[in-house]
């Protein structure tokens, strides 16, 4: 992982600078909403991002995201072996996202039943609690690659309005791919969630890559994983499908660091030309 060194004070632009060899912070990424960030602090020092403690692993990385309507400010706070203190405010960079407004549609297609929106409820409790995973790997430190190659359809951060009624943000990339084309794994990690058939998302998966950040994939046509098994880079996870509320074959592929959803395209590079096999 590329890094950069940063100056501890009042940064001024949202990408990461190079500043003087003094400053012990180090990190890779940019300042923008829906930003993973990356880095390296030294041993034994701690980290926090505004009012969130930041996971140092044992040779000091860490990493960190930005939500999609993250504020226009953030602060590091970082605390050295020796107990000194030191503050940084960083700009945020805004992110212009797609709206769509869309009249018309019938409401029975916009709103689920009570008995689906009961099914829907309990389902986001298992996924929340898999999201909570924290591990102590540092798979986030590698390189991520696409899970595999193909048009991009939808992009992180649009919304649709329907009749007027703004529906939640679209938090991941979609890809569009037939049916059964194998994903493979961006990073290696832990499976915390592994179901075949969830209303909203249908067959559903969720790899953690430690520190909080995960990988989810959803409208899966078969999961070929086991929930507590380590996955390495590159295997293959799962299939593509059009399973829960799709409307054609395609792979949903989205992050979160906690609490905060966050933008895969942030961690790689543009989406490659697709092999013989279809996968990167």
């Amino acid at each position: 992982m590329k890094t950069l060194i940063l100056v501890l004070g009042l940064a001024l632009c949202c990408t990461a600078q190079a500043s003087s060899p003094g400053n012990p912070i180090e990190l890779d990424g940019m300042w923008q909403q829906g930003a993973v960030l990356r880095g390296r602090v030294p041993v034994g020092a701690q980290l926090q991002l505004d009012d969130t403690a930041v996971m140092v692993g044992e040779a000091g990385e860490f990493v960190f995201g930005l939500g999609r309507d993250a504020a226009a400010s953030a602060q590091l706070t970082l605390v050295l072996p020796d107990g000194e203190v030191r503050k940084t405010t960083y700009k945020v960079a805004p992110k212009e996202y797609q709206i769509q407004k869309i009249e018309g549609v019938p409401q029975k297609t916009v709103t689920p039943s009570a008995a689906q929106q009961e099914r829907s409820r309990k389902e986001a409790a298992k996924v929340w609690q898999a999201r909570q995973e924290r591990g102590v790997a540092t798979d986030f430190t590698q390189d991520f690659k696409w899970p595999l190659t193909g048009p991009i359809t939808g992009v992180y951060g649009s919304q649709r309005v329907y009749n007027g009624e703004p529906r939640r943000p679209h938090y991941g990339v979609d890809i569009a791919a037939p049916t059964g084309t194998p994903v493979s794994a961006p990073a290696a990690g832990k499976v915390t969630l592994a179901e075949p058939d969830l209303f909203f998302s249908g067959g559903t998966l969720i790899i953690d890559h430690g520190h909080g950040l995960s990988s989810t994939f959803i409208h899966l046509s078969k999961v070929v994983v086991e929930v507590g098994q380590r996955v390495e880079q590159g295997d293959v996870i799962a299939q593509v499908g059009a399973t829960g509320r799709a409307t054609g074959p395609h792979l949903d592929w989205r992050m979160n660091w906690l609490n905060q959803r966050v933008d895969p395209t942030t961690l790689v590079g543009p989406m490659p030309a697709p092999d013989a096999a279809g996968s990167p």
